[in-house]
């Protein structure tokens, strides 16, 4: 049997046509109250929808709280409350442990994966939902803790169109959508993808400047420079001006994270059979500056080594 199968066999047995979601009011569930859930949840709450939150530290419920969201003690309270769930979580294990719990919900009819776990996590996800007669809206999202404050965020969504559809009002609530296409997965591809071509834009970015520095560059004229040029990317343009100049690297994404996203894509690729050179050697870079910055450290951090490296700092006229 396959997903879709499987998900419309779990309507049947639960007495559901796959248009009777459109009824089921504007009460929601979100599992994973960090620095994206946090601000998201605020967007539903303020766009009207009654939220139900589970997260393991209660400290980052309580500002939530406040604000009008009711507070669950499991992901199987939730699932058993209310129609729809939204992850937001770190990692691929933790998202199939908490979709685990999900699938035994009594209330539960579809889940929408905020998080970044690759295409194989969101197929393990599907696949443990389906033949609870959930289905799986794959919706990953870019755009930083800004962006979720915001409301500018691009949501890579994938699934049964039918799904997609009807939890759009959702995902609208964060900023733009983009169908990636018809099965949970193709959304974490394009997000591991994007991921990637990111934080190499950071890499490089990274080792340039340290190079320009060295040779007696002043960091201020060659980011001026650069981005009336060619080279320009998110990494010149916002990054290293907001977080590597001031010398704040507080960016607000953890290395380890960035890890975990281009370790998905080249082993995605590699599942493929395609080699990512310049992909492992980011990896890499990614290792050398988790092992002397630590794995919280700063993914702006990433500069560092290299400057270490040559004994310079690339340092804005006003920083401190």
């Amino acid at each position: 049997m396959s997903i879709r199968q499987g998900v419309r066999a779990g309507w049947r047995d639960r007495g559901m046509q796959s248009g009777d979601y459109m009824t089921q009011g504007k009460e929601i569930g979100f599992i994973g109250i960090g620095r994206m859930g946090a601000p998201m949840t605020k967007r539903l709450l303020d766009a009207g929808y009654a939220v139900t939150l589970f997260d393991k530290n209660t400290d980052a419920l309580k500002a939530l709280e406040a604000a009008g969201a009711s507070i669950a003690s499991s992901p199987r309270a939730i699932a058993d409350k209310v129609d729809t769930v939204l992850l937001s979580l770190p990692t691929p294990a933790i998202v199939e442990a908490v979709g685990r719990e999900l699938a035994e919900g009594k209330a539960l009819r579809t889940v929408i994966d905020l998080s970044t776990t690759g295409p194989k996590g969101s197929e393990v996800l599907a696949g443990i939902l389906a033949p609870a007669g959930i289905a799986l809206v794959d919706a990953p999202v870019s755009g930083g803790v800004a962006g979720a404050a915001k409301g500018s965020l691009a949501i890579m969504a994938a699934g049964d169109p039918e799904r997609l559809a009807e939890t759009r009002p959702i995902l609208d609530c964060f900023g733009k959508v983009f169908i990636a296409g018809d099965k949970p997965g193709m959304g974490q591809t394009i997000k591991v993808i994007n991921n990637l071509m990111s934080v190499t834009a950071l890499a490089i970015a990274s080792e340039a400047l340290v190079l320009g520095k060295a040779s007696g560059l002043d960091p201020d004229r060659m980011i001026e420079i650069i981005n009336a040029s060619s080279g320009r990317t998110n990494a010149t343009e916002d990054k290293i001006p907001r977080f590597v100049l001031p010398r704040t690297f507080d960016f607000g994404f953890a290395l380890e994270l960035s890890d975990k996203d281009t370790r998905l894509c080249v082993e995605h690729a590699d599942s493929l059979g395609m080699p990512m050179i310049v992909g492992s050697a980011v990896r890499q870079m990614l290792k050398i500056a988790m092992a002397t910055q630590g794995r919280q450290g700063d993914l702006t951090s990433i500069i560092r080594p290299i400057e270490d490296w040559m004994g310079v700092e690339v340092k804005g006229g006003g920083a401190k």
